[in-house]
């Protein structure tokens, strides 16, 4: 049964004879809201309550006191043997400041289990007082004026003997070492809750309660956390601080609340081994790894949500490979959410699948400039093969050519014919024909790159310039000569041109018996001309070299 009694005015005795029925009341609990009471008056509802048998709970919320608790004189009323909770939320004292010490009712608190004056101005509670809660297990002094050395006063020796759950959040406490050691005689303190309160920087030795196992040090403004931090916690909270890091060893920590901090990454779970519950929400967490998830051996619940997370190809891997994240992620997959790259920003965690581009760039360029090495290497070695570059490079010369007149003036023709041969032949070049053609009489003006090449200047334009200034090309045919480098890659140039012309200005000299098969397939028209014209054989029986020279001069002059 619960009786309420709301918005009424007992400001004098004799209006508290309404009251007087509930004496029989078999009610468990009573509330007071927005009631007005004075000096007078409360003397007479205590007397009222210590008279309802079944009494266990009295609640005054939003109520008014005028005076300032002299009641001595008029308190007699026996001790209640039922009641056992109180709780006083914004209780209006106006002259709070002239509140006596409440000797008068220290006798009727001894058998009170849980006592909450929350938001009433509290600034101090008497020693006495505090002796006096024998059996007090849950004191809520919250949102109140406690200071460091009222609560010095207030739980002072022999005072809250049984206590187990202590809440003085949102007080004025400002020394964590003042606070710990004003509570440390408190043996059979579990709880403490001293968060949103301003403790700045806290130091590295503290005195706590042995017992302690709860400490909700949250918005406490500590911007690092030392070995003041009791060893004895299983639950701690230090959420909304100024945390980087947390290196902390708390052997028997279950549960560990860092959510509004600045932390970047997980802690280190050899420091906390036995962790079974974790926040870390609206952190600066990028991502965590496969090995930091499955260095906490026993953990139960993380909750890592509202962090920025960089959706990378390693963090999107564990979160979907990783059996049963789901059910240890809190708020998965609503509250996790990437913030890059760009492209999935805003999008679940859980919903993102990257690309094999994406997720192995140095993989995919490595293998795509393996290929384009590969192919560039096939390229040369078929070019090679076909001899592609002298190709290109004749094809160029030829486009050159091509530009300039078909011949030189007849002023600039210099040359009676350019010599072509392998430098195999040299010997036979300069010392034998050279001699027969450039002494014969009339004589012949041969051009031979050895002698007659400009300097420095470009071979392939040395060799087309000697051949417009010459009149005929002479080709000295032998095995050397189709096979030499010269020949392959820079002396060949001349055939573009000299082929292209459809005239006789080519003369063939067989050095040797070769057979038009073995000349490369890239000389194509010195095949074909080999196959379709007379050419001149050299002799090896003297007799008949003279109608080989003979034969050869009739060639150069025509």
């Amino acid at each position: 049964t619960w009786l309420e009694v709301r918005e009424i005015a007992f400001s004098i005795p004799a209006e508290m004879q309404l009251l007087r029925v509930m004496s029989s009341s078999f009610a468990k609990k009573i509330s007071f809201k927005q009631t007005l009471l004075t000096d007078a008056t409360v003397p007479e509802i205590v007397s009222i309550l210590e008279d309802m048998p079944k009494l266990v709970e009295v609640d005054m919320i939003d109520c008014r006191l005028l005076g300032t608790g002299r009641w001595e004189i008029q308190i007699q009323a026996n001790q209640s043997q039922t009641l056992r909770v109180l709780t006083i939320d914004k209780l209006s004292i106006e002259e709070f400041y002239l509140f006596t010490d409440l000797q008068a009712v220290e006798g009727l608190l001894s058998l009170l289990t849980k006592v909450t004056v929350d938001n009433t101005k509290v600034f101090l509670v008497p020693c006495r007082l505090s002796q006096h809660l024998l059996s007090l297990e849950y004191l809520d002094l919250s949102a109140n004026l406690l200071g460091d050395f009222s609560l010095e006063h207030s739980a002072c020796q022999g005072g809250w003997p049984s206590l187990q759950t202590l809440n003085l959040s949102q007080n004025s406490l400002s020394d964590l070492e003042m606070t710990g050691k004003s509570l440390s005689h408190l043996s059979n303190l579990i709880v403490l809750d001293i968060s949103q309160n301003n403790f700045g920087e806290i130091p590295d030795v503290c005195k706590w309660p042995k017992n302690l196992k709860y400490l909700n040090l949250s918005s406490t403004q500590i911007p690092k956390l030392t070995t003041c931090i009791p060893l004895t916690l299983e639950v701690l909270d230090v959420s909304a601080n100024n945390l980087r890091e947390f290196g902390l060893q708390l052997p028997f920590l279950k549960e560990l609340y860092l959510a509004k901090n600045q932390l970047k990454a997980l802690p280190d779970a050899a420091r906390i081994p036995n962790l079974v519950a974790m926040s870390v929400r609206r952190n600066k967490l990028n991502s965590f790894s496969r090995e930091e998830f499955e260095s906490f051996k026993k953990l139960e619940l993380l909750d890592a949500s509202d962090n920025n997370f960089i959706c990378s190809c390693e963090f999107l891997s564990f979160i979907h490979h990783q059996a049963g994240i789901a059910q240890v992620l809190v708020g998965w997959p609503d509250k996790y959410v990437c913030d890059s790259p760009l492209a999935v920003r805003g999008v679940h965690v859980g919903a993102v699948h990257l690309s094999l581009m994406e997720c192995h760039k140095f993989l995919v360029v490595s293998l795509i400039c393996a290929l384009v090495f590969l192919v560039i290497l096939i390229l040369v070695a078929v070019g090679y093969k076909y001899h592609a570059v002298w190709y290109l490079r004749m094809t160029w010369a030829w486009l050159q050519a091509k530009r300039k007149p078909k011949r030189a003036p007849p002023k600039d023709i210099c040359y009676d014919a350019f010599v072509s041969y392998s430098e195999n032949d040299s010997d036979w070049v300069e010392n034998i024909m050279v001699r027969e053609l450039e002494q014969a009489c009339p004589p012949f003006r041969l051009c031979l790159h050895k002698r007659d090449f400009v300097p420095g200047k470009w071979i392939v334009d040395n060799i087309i310039d000697s051949i417009e200034k010459s009149h005929k090309t002479l080709f000295v045919l032998s095995e050397h000569f189709v096979q030499s480098e010269w020949c392959k890659y820079e002396l060949d140039f001349s055939h573009f041109r000299l082929f292209d012309e459809n005239n006789d200005a080519a003369i063939l000299v067989l050095l040797e018996p070769i057979q038009s098969k073995a000349i490369p397939k890239r000389f194509c028209k010195l095949r074909k001309i080999m196959n379709t014209k007379t050419y001149l054989e050299w002799p090896l029986e003297e007799e008949q070299q003279q109608m080989f020279w003979f034969n050869l001069k009739i060639a150069l002059k025509s």
